[in-house]
């Protein structure tokens, strides 16, 4: 009986499906609140700047809590901290499904945000858990799916909060995704021994301060004034800490991310991808869902679409587009290599959203943009853990990872708040029949914000291309002999990759 759930445990389709649902998940806690702001704002009475914190709160717990989260699973063990994590995530949901006022709300979302940490998490398990013929493949369907929960996300919350319903059904199918991800953990996951050392919890609280410090005021700078006294003294206190950071961990033996990491090439060249990439999404999502919604009788554009018809006419074909990349995305990968499927994705996603800025005066147009750029999202998703995978030792997984996602929320970050700048700085004054004037962003302001994604594609193509080389490196032999003592010793499910 015992060894037969052992096995059960260990299966290696089981593990993939675990973690693909666990970055699912988190990609779903964080997309699903965005597009029912307004409608949270004047449910709890509240202004939409204050409402505004109901996503900062998430990113900011995230930029504190990831690396911390993987290097503990790295030492630890994966299996009781992604549990760990899981549970956090669902304390994190009922409080936000249960609380009628902004300021619980804010704390729920603020616990939801150690969710992020399950991406590092979810790909170092595969790493040690599966034999490496099926790690190509299951690495790009499992970092796919962070595009697939963002579209799952706006379709959901589009069709749970239609009719001004309760904006908390939300939480609760937070609530209930939780709990099925973490039914699936405890059944699936092996429980195997970390790799031991020690946690830089100083340098923890370190970068999390200096990331805080930079996001804070990118989200807020709009609402702040961009050269208010507040962002800018956030934005250098953000570079002094920040810098602090690297001088410490230069000075530490078991620092919490090496130095000698972060400066490697290819590394520091997916990280800015993964930065390119996070920036395109969040001006994909963010800009089409306010153009879709523009009324076109008043601005001469949009489709006047309300937030049930965004969701599904417009956002669901990529959803679902993005659910189909997974598994082409690994096969592509496994075939052609990362580099250069990181290198198409970003092509892809040039020619998407260069068409959005010119072709959008028909819905056709727009979905069809809107479908190629979710596929080229995805499939540049699942590109950058197959590179981190081939460019760092099994023991630095979950750091790099966890450091890739901060560049991916930072992207993101920037993207939004550079949007809503956009679309703010060009608008128009329009008459409403009953006399009163609404100022909506000129067409050409969408164009702008359109192109800039696109521009950030090019970049990505441009470090794929050029910047990550033609192979990762090879470990050392001191890295091959550790491997093979902590794998001998039951500690890593896999010796290396072979990528």
């Amino acid at each position: 009986m015992t060894s037969s759930l052992e096995s059960r445990r260990s299966s290696p389709t089981a593990i993939v499906l675990t973690m693909a649902s666990t970055v699912f998940l988190l990609a779903m806690a964080q997309t699903l609140p965005v597009p029912a702001l307004p409608q949270i704002g004047h449910q709890l009475g509240v202004s939409a700047t204050t409402v505004g914190w109901v996503t900062t709160a998430t990113m900011l717990a995230a930029s504190a809590l990831t690396p911390l989260l993987g290097r503990l699973g790295d030492v630890y063990g994966h299996k009781p901290v992604v549990l760990a994590t899981l549970v956090v995530t669902l304390a994190g949901s009922l409080i936000a499904a249960s609380a009628h006022s902004i300021d619980w709300l804010i704390v729920g979302r603020a616990l939801q945000g150690a969710s992020f940490g399950l991406f590092p998490l979810a790909i170092s398990v595969l790493r040690h858990e599966l034999p490496a013929e099926r790690l190509t493949g299951a690495l790009a369907v499992t970092a796919s799916t962070l595009g697939v929960g963002s579209g799952v996300a706006l379709v959901a919350t589009g069709v749970l909060t239609q009719g001004g319903a309760d904006y908390r059904r939300i939480f609760w199918l937070c609530v209930v995704l939780t709990v099925v991800v973490l039914a699936l953990a405890i059944l699936t996951l092996p429980r195997r021994a970390g790799q031991g050392g020690r946690v830089d919890y100083v340098g923890a609280a370190v970068l999390g301060t200096g990331l805080v410090c930079l996001l804070l005021p990118i989200s807020q700078g709009h609402e702040w004034g961009w050269g208010s006294a507040r962002v800018i003294g956030l934005f250098i206190a953000s570079v002094i800490v920040l810098a602090g950071f690297l001088v410490l961990q230069s000075r530490l033996r078991s620092p919490l991310v090496a130095t000698s990491l972060l400066a490697h090439r290819p590394v520091a060249m997916t990280n800015l991808a993964s930065f390119c990439v996070g920036f395109a999404m969040f001006s994909v999502f963010l800009g089409s869902t306010y153009f879709v919604a523009t009324p076109r009788a008043l601005a001469g554009f949009g489709f006047d679409a309300s937030v049930l018809r965004t969701s599904v006419a417009f956002m669901l074909p990529g959803a679902v587009a993005s659910v189909l990349m997974g598994p082409i995305a690994g096969r592509l990968v496994g075939r052609i290599g990362p580099r250069f499927v990181l290198l198409i994705a970003s092509v892809i996603g040039l020619g998407s959203l260069t068409s959005l800025a010119l072709l959008h005066t028909s819905s056709a147009e727009v979905i069809v943009a809107l479908v190629i750029a979710n596929s080229a999202i995805a499939i540049a998703y699942a590109a950058m853990p197959a590179l981190l995978v081939a460019n760092v030792a099994p023991h630095e997984t979950g750091i790099a990872n966890s450091i890739n996602s901060i560049m991916r929320t930072v992207g993101g970050a920037i993207g939004s708040a550079l949007v809503v700048t956009i679309l703010t700085s060009d608008t128009l004054d329009h008459l409403l029949p009953n006399g009163a004037v609404v100022a909506l962003p000129a067409e050409g302001a969408y164009r702008i914000a359109f192109l800039t994604g696109a521009g950030f594609f090019a970049v990505a193509a441009l470090l794929a291309g050029f910047g990550l080389g033609r192979g990762g490196r090879r470990l050392t032999q001191h890295e091959v002999d550790e491997d093979v003592a902590l794998a001998s010793a039951g500690e890593f499910a896999t010796v290396s990759t072979g990528l």
